[in-house]
C-alpha cells in the first residue's frame, strides 16, 4: 500500500516535472571513467563544505548583531550563552579555511591531469569564478567578528583599491559606505556575506556542475570515454555528450554509472574528511592562529594598531607577491595578474597531452615548482615581514609568473608518452 502511494506520487510529480529523470542524468546515471583515484574526493567534498557553511551560517545570524556597537558582544554571546553556540561559530570558522583547502586541492587536481584544456575551458572559468567569489564571500566575512584583527586587516585589504588611478579614492569610499571603517562597512559586508555572494556562489556552482556533465568528467589518463569499435558513432567519439549515455549506454567503454559506485568511494572520502575536520574543531579551531588570530579575540579599536597585520592563510600567498613589489600599484597588478594568470590556463597549456602522466619531465618539474612557490609565499604572507622575506617574496613571486611563461612555451612542441587506448588504473 505504502509502496503504491509512494509509487504514484513519484509519477505524479515527474509527469510535471522531471525529477526522476534529472537525478538519473546528473547523479545516479551519470556516466563517469572508472578510473577515478583519490584527487577526485575534493569535488563533492567543496559541496560539502559549502552545505555546512550555508547551514551553520543560518543559525549564527539568529544571534548576531551587524553594527559596530554589538557585533563583537554578539559573538561572545554566540560563544558563551547561545546552547551550542561555540559549536556552530568554530564549524563555520574551520569550514571557511576547509573551504578553501578542498577548492586549492581540487584545482591541483584539475592542473595535474589537465582538466582545465579543451573542452573544459569553460568549466575552468567557472571554477574560477568560484574562487573569485569566494574570497570575496570569506573577506566579507572576516569582518564580521569586529575583533582587531577583522578590522585592521580589513582596513588594509581596502587600501589596496586606492591604488588604482583616477578610480582608486572613489571606489574606496564605496566599498566603505564612510570615509572611514565604521558600522555603515560592517553592515553593507554584512548584506553581501549573508545574501548577494552565497546567492552568487551557489549558482556558479550549480553552472559549474551543469558544464561538467555536457562535456563529462575529465579522469587520470586525460583520455576521453570512447565507444566500442564498429559503433554507429565510433567516428564523433570525441565529442561525446551526456545525453547520448542514454540513448545507446551498450556502445560506451570505460563509463560506469556514478551511483553506486562513486557514492561510496564519496562516502569514504566524506568519512576521512571529517574526521579531520572535527578533529580541529574539537581540539584545535585557532590552529595556532593560522584559523582565528589572537588579536581577533580582542574588540575592535581604531586607536590601537596590532603589532602585525596579515591576512587568514588562504589569502597569504597573494598578499606576499602584493608585499614583494614596493610600488603598490604595481603590486595589486602582480596580484590580480596572479589569479588572472590562473584563469588563462587552458590557453597557455597549448600541449595536446592532459594529464601529467604521459606529459614530459621538465612539466612535472614545472608543476612541482609551483607547488613549492605557492606554499612558501603563503608562510611569507602569514608572518612579519623581514630583509630576507622581501627578497624571498620577490624571487618567489618571479617564479610563480614563470611557470606560466614556461608552459606556454614548452607545451606546443612537448615530448611527450604514448597515450593509452583505454583509461587504465
Amino acid at each position: 500500500m505504502l509502496k503504491k502511494l509512494a509509487t504514484d506520487t513519484i509519477d505524479w510529480i515527474d509527469q510535471r516535472i522531471p525529477m526522476t529523470r534529472v537525478w538519473n542524468m546528473h547523479l545516479a546515471q551519470y556516466p563517469t571513467p572508472k578510473n577515478f583515484n583519490f584527487w577526485y574526493f575534493f569535488g563533492s567534498l567543496a559541496i560539502l563544505v559549502l552545505v555546512n557553511q550555508i547551514l551553520t551560517g543560518i543559525w549564527l545570524t539568529m544571534n548576531y548583531v551587524p553594527s559596530s556597537e554589538g557585533a563583537f558582544a554578539s559573538v561572545e554571546y554566540i560563544m558563551r550563552d547561545v546552547e551550542y553556540g561555540w559549536l556552530l561559530r568554530y564549524l563555520h570558522s574551520t569550514g571557511a579555511s576547509a573551504f578553501f583547502v578542498v577548492v586549492y586541492l581540487h584545482m591541483f587536481r584539475g592542473m595535474i591531469y589537465g582538466s582545465y584544456q579543451k573542452p573544459r575551458e569553460l568549466l575552468w572559468l567557472f571554477g574560477m569564478f568560484i574562487l573569485l567569489v569566494l574570497m570575496a564571500e570569506a573577506f566579507m566575512g572576516y569582518l564580521l567578528p569586529w575583533g582587531q584583527m577583522s578590522f585592521w586587516g580589513a582596513q588594509v585589504i581596502i587600501s589596496i583599491f586606492g591604488a588604482i588611478p583616477i578610480i582608486g579614492d572613489d571606489l574606496t569610499l564605496w566599498i566603505r559606505g564612510d570615509y572611514v571603517i565604521s558600522g555603515a562597512t560592517l553592515n553593507r559586508f554584512f548584506a553581501l556575506h549573508v545574501i548577494a555572494l552565497p546567492l552568487v556562489l551557489v549558482i556558479l556552482v550549480f553552472l559549474h556542475i551543469i558544464a561538467l556533465h555536457e562535456v563529462g568528467s575529465n579522469n587520470p589518463d586525460g583520455v576521453e570515454i570512447k565507444r566500442k569499435k564498429g559503433s554507429v558513432k565510433e567516428e564523433d567519439k570525441t565529442k561525446f555528450k551526456i545525453h547520448e549515455y542514454y540513448s545507446d549506454k551498450k556502445d560506451i567503454v570505460d563509463a560506469i554509472p556514478f551511483h553506486p559506485y562513486y557514492t561510496v568511494k564519496d562516502i569514504v572520502g566524506v568519512v576521512g574528511f571529517l574526521f579531520f575536520f572535527c578533529a580541529i574543531v574539537f581540539f584545535a579551531p585557532a590552529m595556532n592562529g593560522f584559523f582565528l588570530e589572537g588579536p581577533n579575540f580582542e574588540a575592535a579599536n581604531p586607536l590601537k594598531t596590532p603589532e602585525h597585520i596579515f591576512p587568514v592563510w588562504y589569502f597569504t600567498p597573494f598578499y606576499a607577491i602584493l608585499r614583494a613589489i614596493p610600488d603598490k600599484l604595481l603590486g595589486v597588478i602582480a596580484m590580480g595578474g596572479a589569479i588572472f594568470a590562473l584563469a588563462l590556463l587552458p590557453w597557455i597549456d597549448r600541449g595536446k597531452v592532459k594529464s601529467i602522466r604521459y606529459r614530459c619531465g621538465f612539466h612535472k618539474l614545472n608543476i612541482a615548482q609551483f607547488v613549492v612557490t605557492f606554499i612558501i609565499l603563503g608562510w611569507i604572507g602569514a608572518t612579519p615581514q623581514t630583509d630576507f622575506k622581501t627578497i624571498l617574496s620577490q624571487i618567489t613571486t618571479v617564479t610563480y609568473f614563470m611557470f606560466f611563461v614556461f608552459l606556454f612555451v614548452y607545451s606546443k612542441n612537448e615530448v611527450t608518452k604514448p597515450l593509452p587506448e583505454r583509461l587504465t588504473k
